[in-house]
């Protein structure tokens, strides 16, 4: 019986659906659709000297793969620790997080949630 659900593909995405989040980074989805709940992949992009809003995700475990750049995270009550390419950052569900670009460059990383990432599952907490 073959898996519909993971058939073979390829996935294209343009730099031109990049959007701005409320968090204060911009976000190109690479992979995220109810088709795959378990997975989504995004692309973040964090500005120099922006901080993104303190937040939270319900029901979802975020990692962050640090492409380029350099940052520093915050999740729950672990201290901050700077953070740079090759560098992965665990969310587990429900902790409090946020992230610093502290270069001169875009601090670009990966964000990828289990199961995937929906907007009802997003917590502002600077409200």
């Amino acid at each position: 019986m073959v898996d519909r659900k993971h058939c073979a593909s390829v996935q294209h995405t343009e730099e031109k659906d990049e959007f701005y989040f409320i968090e204060g980074c911009h976000i190109l989805e690479l992979s995220n659709s109810p088709a795959d709940s378990e997975l989504s992949i995004a692309r973040a992009r964090v500005e120099p000297g922006v901080t993104t809003r303190w937040h939270r995700l319900r029901g979802i475990v975020e990692r962050y793969v640090i492409l380029e750049g350099e940052g520093w995270v915050e999740v729950g009550d672990l201290a901050g620790e700077a953070v740079v390419s090759g560098d992965v950052v665990i969310i587990p569900q429900g902790e409090r997080q946020r992230i610093r670009n502290t270069g001169a460059v875009d601090l670009l990383f990966l964000a990828l949630c289990t199961p995937r990432f929906i907007p009802a599952s997003y917590e502002d907490l600077e409200c």
